[in-house]
């Protein structure tokens, strides 16, 4: 269970709506029947119209209670409480519009404000559209670095986690040909630092067990296959040994999954060599967490599912398992 920051269950959680054209404003509305809603001071961030609207489309009977003045309004946990920010345009269910980008950075920029008058530690993010952020001019890579940056912290680190076993990501929203130049001594001590200091922080294991993957296949096979893990990721791994802290590799990342369970999390190299095992392996309960920042911020582990907007198909039990994540530890059992 997460013991930092002594979450009190009148604490106040606040859960981004994400892009308007997705999912993310109807799974939203599944949260007025959760435990949450009752046990927590649970403030879904968006426009409340929107999700009117998403909930009639849906035929859900939700009342809403709209949230203008955080620390004097009253919360109801029998409606969904919101503080509206007006979405420009409505009608973009499945298409995202980019009239709508800085309405979506609008909501996070309101629940980072909250929480940096003390008036939250939690964030929950429902998925949002990269692309049309960009379209609109923004240049944004992603969740973890937008908050990374809001906060002014200059390094945190991804970690994605299900039922079955935990990844946390030395790079995060990079192209491919760009991953070498960031595998570094600095980057990879400064990660295993931030593991290590999450970890004894939010679930009091003080030497979590971490296994490194290689970069190259076959973790380079002593050389042939690329020289990153005899230049770079060995000495450090050797070097937190030294330190009296179970970090081991490292490993081919085409095996080393097979035995997450000896391990309390593995530390893959790049996005797309970690996460796919993750979501093969429990997709519908997958959390994303950033470690590393002054709150506590969990996320869905899925994107904005445009082609299932509006359907009623589409589930939330990952937004579920985000909110289990960040009032209960559920990522940290094993």
């Amino acid at each position: 269970m997460l013991k930092s920051m002594m979450i009190n269950k009148r604490w106040l959680i606040c859960v981004t709506s994400g892009e308007p054209a997705g999912i993310g404003p109807e799974i939203c509305l599944d949260l007025l029947d959760s435990s949450y809603n009752h046990d927590y001071r649970l403030l879904i961030i968006g426009d409340i119209e929107l999700l009117k609207n998403r909930a009639r489309l849906l035929h859900k009977t939700i009342e809403f209670n709209q949230i203008q003045d955080i620390e004097n309004d009253n919360f109801d946990s029998q409606k969904l409480n919101v503080f509206s920010i007006t979405c420009p345009k409505h009608d973009c269910l499945g298409i995202p519009d980019p009239s709508n980008a800085a309405y979506v950075l609008a909501t996070l920029d309101k629940a980072i404000e909250l929480c940096k008058k003390q008036l939250s530690n939690i964030i929950v993010t429902a998925p949002i559209n990269k692309d049309i952020i960009n379209q609109a001019g923004t240049l944004f890579s992603g969740h973890t670095e937008y908050f990374a940056e809001k906060f002014n912290i200059p390094k945190v680190v991804m970690m994605l986690s299900n039922q079955i076993l935990k990844v946390a990501l030395l790079t995060t929203h990079l192209p491919l040909k760009d991953v070498p130049a960031e595998v570094t001594s600095v980057n990879l001590e400064q990660t295993l630092a931030i593991i290590h200091q999450s970890f004894n922080k939010y679930f009091s294991i003080a030497k979590p067990r971490v296994a490194v993957c290689g970069l190259n296949p076959h973790a380079g096979e002593n050389g042939y296959l690329g020289s990153e893990e005899i230049e770079i990721i060995n000495p450090i791994i050797d070097l937190w040994q030294k330190r009296g802290y179970n970090v081991t590799g490292s490993y081919p990342a085409d095996t080393i999954f097979n035995r997450h369970s000896e391990f309390d999390v593995i530390l893959a190299m790049y996005h797309d060599q970690g996460l796919p095992i993750v979501k093969f392996s429990g997709f519908e309960y997958g959390v994303n967490t950033t470690l590393g920042l002054p709150i506590i911020r969990t996320s869905v582990d899925h994107g904005t599912a445009l082609n299932l907007a509006g359907s009623g198909k589409a589930s939330s039990s990952s937004l579920i398992a985000a909110l289990y994540a960040a009032t209960q530890g559920y990522f940290a059992t094993k």
